[in-house]
């Protein structure tokens, strides 16, 4: 088992910025990509960004590209997302989730076994 917590959401106006932490416990931190989902009210779940374990490969949604940034420290089992540039439309709740592949970065709820709990993240215009 996975165990994922995720931090660093709230309120902010619109422009401003945030970063999320989602750190993991539980088995190890290797050997899983990770994920970044946001589902807002009467939504379905949606693909934000994810990064593999080795080699740095990250993907990005359209709708984040260029404003939203994810990384990951393997020593602290923590992944990130800066977000920045923040619009209201980008209002959700936000899951990091956790995919048992190591090189792989999937772009598909399916693909994940291991979610968190979410953060609320609200943009003000």
């Amino acid at each position: 088992q996975v165990q994922l917590v995720e931090s660093g959401g709230g309120l902010v106006q619109a422009g401003g910025s945030l970063r999320l932490s989602c750190t993991a416990s539980g088995r190890t931190f290797n050997n899983y990509a990770m994920g970044w989902f946001r589902q807002a009210p009467g939504e379905e779940r949606e693909f934000v960004a994810t990064m593999a374990y080795v080699g740095g490969m990250t993907y990005y949604a359209d709708s984040v590209k260029g404003r939203f940034t994810i990384s990951r420290d393997n020593a602290k089992s923590t992944v990130y997302l800066q977000m920045n540039s923040l619009k209201p439309g980008d209002t959700a709740a936000y899951y990091c989730a956790a995919a048992p592949t190591t090189w792989g970065a999937p772009r598909i709820t399916s693909a994940y076994s291991y979610w968190g709990q979410g953060t609320q993240v609200t943009v003000s215009s």
